[in-house]
Order: structure tokens, then sequence, then C-alpha cells
């Protein structure tokens, strides 16, 4: 990757950008996970202040840590994500997904397009050939145009009725356009892999996407304090065929990336930012040369962000170590690949990129969840990991 291609990974703004992430590193007292903040363009590393990224979150004075704490320089950020695309599996220094013990929760059909795609999925029962087909009679009923609709209102309220008076009602359009937002557990803490890395398919997926999304970084009270970029790789054959096998379709080795860093919120980055934010995603394949391109806006969110927040946690539900909230996908692509009429599925190899202009961008390969690397630093190996490195006085 060219040096104009990696420029094209960070803030379009990065001179004023406040980025937090985490970093592999060796150090002096060994290797492991340093927690780093980029200001002005370089980065550093922060760790014995804050040793773990849901700490800084949480800290209610998180931008004035990360703009003031002490801090070794580890060179331009530059430097640092091109060391993280060529060697993701090596000692390091690279970058990792800039959250850790953080729960990892997702928004589903929060776009309309979205909601659409997921009622074809269901129709076609998991079977891409008979996409075209359910797409066709799904928007010949219910139109595209599902973004004025507010949910839970009595304008949505009248379609549920009528679409169920056709029998056309689905469990996706429940919550779609009904009163409550789905919200599912996407991953697991420490789980998620950061830019460069590897993303995993479930080998037994035929028909699968990237989706492009907007994650929200969330403190233990409930305040959103920053925002990146995510990838909630989508199985749509194992989804379509049904709902409850949510889990085997979303909860896999790699099947979620995030970063390349949180940036926090600020004067000159706020929720009024990632409300107005276009996202990009180009698709680049390896073995094809194909090449898909889309460009899509928060703008069209059918549920206001912070009201995803308050649907994730309250009274009703606490996260004491934070959480990161994938907000939902704008894209669901289409494009024919492999045949007329077949519609997009993955390569091996494909390159994923998702972008946006005040966030950068998150780039990553296309493998098979069986084939890439095993997960096995959790929490435990964390925790025990700042300790052998005398980090954890922090606390």
């Amino acid at each position: 990757m060219t040096a104009s291609n990696i420029s094209a990974c960070l803030p379009q703004d990065l001179e004023r950008a406040l980025l937090i992430g985490r970093v592999w590193r060796h150090s002096d007292k060994g290797e492991g996970p340093s927690i780093v903040v980029v200001r002005n363009g370089e980065v550093f590393d922060i760790t014995r202040t804050v040793p773990t990224s849901a700490d800084l979150l949480d800290r209610p004075d998180v931008v004035e840590i990360a703009r003031q704490a002490p801090g070794e320089s580890l060179g331009p950020v530059s430097k640092l994500m091109e060391a993280s695309l060529a060697a993701q599996s090596g000692s390091g220094p690279y970058l990792l997904a800039p959250c850790d013990v953080q729960s990892i929760k997702a928004c589903g059909v929060t776009f309309a397009v979205s909601l659409i795609e997921r009622v074809i999925e269901e129709q076609a029962g998991g079977d891409p050939a008979k996409a075209v087909e359910a797409r066709n009679a799904i928007t010949a009923l219910i139109g595209t145009d599902l973004s004025k609709i507010r949910p839970g209102s009595e304008a949505a309220m009248r379609l549920k009725a009528e679409l169920q008076r056709r029998g056309a009602w689905s469990q996706y359009m429940e919550v779609g356009i009904g009163p409550d937002a789905e919200v599912f557990s996407k991953s697991q803490p420490m789980s998620s892999v950061g830019f460069g890395a590897d993303i995993g398919l479930h080998p037994a997926s035929v028909w699968n996407n990237p989706e492009p999304e907007i994650v929200l970084a969330v403190s233990s009270r409930g305040e959103a304090v920053g925002a990146t970029l995510g990838n909630d790789v989508n199985l749509r054959d194992i989804e379509g065929r049904s709902a409850l096998l949510l889990g085997k379709c979303k909860d896999n080795n790699g099947s979620c990336a995030i970063g390349p860093f949180v940036r926090l919120f600020d004067e000159h980055f706020t929720i009024d930012t990632v409300r107005q934010t276009s996202v990009s995603l180009r698709v680049e394949g390896r073995d094809d040369d194909f090449v898909l391109d889309g460009i899509s806006h928060m703008s069209e969110i059918s549920r206001d962000p912070l009201d995803l927040v308050g649907q994730t946690c309250g009274a009703h539900h606490q996260y004491p170590d934070g959480f990161m909230l994938f907000l939902g996908t704008m894209f669901s692509p289409i494009k024919d690949r492999d045949a007329p009429g077949g519609g997009f599925t993955h390569h091996l190899g494909d390159v994923v990129t998702i972008s946006a202009p005040p966030l950068g961008a998150l780039v990553n390969t296309v493998r098979l969840c069986t084939e890439i690397t095993p997960w096995t630093f959790g929490a435990r190996a964390l925790y025990r990991n700042l300790a052998q490195r005398g980090l954890l006085e922090a606390q």
C-alpha cells in the first residue's frame, strides 16, 4: 500500500483528530498490548496511565487524559499502519482492535435497505438463487423507501397492520419499524480483530458479505464517548435459513473487525458528526479482479444513534466495562459477481475497505475462520500480561 493510500486510512483532519487505540509491541518489560493515543499524527504509548482501553474510555476526563497523559513516542502513525498491514502475525508493532474487555453489541435492520435485504434472505430461505425473485416480490409490495417511516410511530403501525393483512409481515420488519430495536451480542470481549488483520468466514457459508458500520464506544455510564468503524461480517445463507442461527452467523473467529482507532468526541468531532457521516465500501477481489464500490449515508438511519445506546443500556441492563455498539449497516451488496442474477458473495482473498472521512479506513482480508490465527488471548491472558509487565499499578 502506497503512502497516499495509508494517508487515506487516517481521518482527513488528522492534525486535530484525537485517536486512541491498541498496539501489540515489544518493550523493555516484554511484549503485549499497549494503549496508544495519536496526537497530531504521532503515536504515544500511555499504558502506564491507563492499562486498558476500557479504563481509558470510562474515564470522565478521557479527552484530557488522551491529550495530556505522558507517553513514549512510537513515531508517525502512518508507519504504524504500514507495519500493521505487513506484520499482523509477527512480533509487532501492529494495530489491534481499539477495544479490549468491553462487550461487543450490534444493532440490526436500522436502515431501510438492510430491512429489505433481511426480509429477502428470509423469503429466499438462505438460497442466493432465489434472492432476485424474492427481491422483486418484496419491493413490489412494500417499495424501497422506508427511510421516512419512524419506528414505532402511528404510520409504522398502520404499515404493519396492512402488511399483516396481506400476509407479508416479517420478524425483520418488527425490529425494523416496530418500537423495539434489534440489539444482539456480536462477539466476545477481546475477540475483535483490527486494521490489517484477516477476517473469517465460516466454511459452511456460500452466500456472505461485509457489513460496514459505524461503531460507538460507550462508557459504563451509558455515555457515547467516541466512534470508529466496524465490519459485522454476515453469512446471508445461514441467517436466511433461520434467525435462530444468528449466533452461528455472527460470532466466529475473525468475524468482527473494529478500527483503526476510536476517535474521541470533542469540540471537533461530535455525535452530530456521526449523524452526518458518509461511509464507503470497497471490495477488491484478488482471484477475479472484481471490484465493488458503494457509498451510503448515516442520515438515512431509521433510529438515532443515541436511541440505540438507550435501548442497549440503562435501568434494564448495565455494562460495567462499557461496550462497543455497531449501529447497523446501510449496505447489502447485490452486484452480480459469479453469474448473472447470482448477486454478490465473498471470494477468499478479498480485500475489504470501509472508510469515512472523519474516521479513516478499516482494511481487512477475507479468509476462512478455520484457517486464520486462532483466538487465544482473552481477558485472563490480558491481565496476566499486564501484571507481568508491571502495568496494573495504574489501577
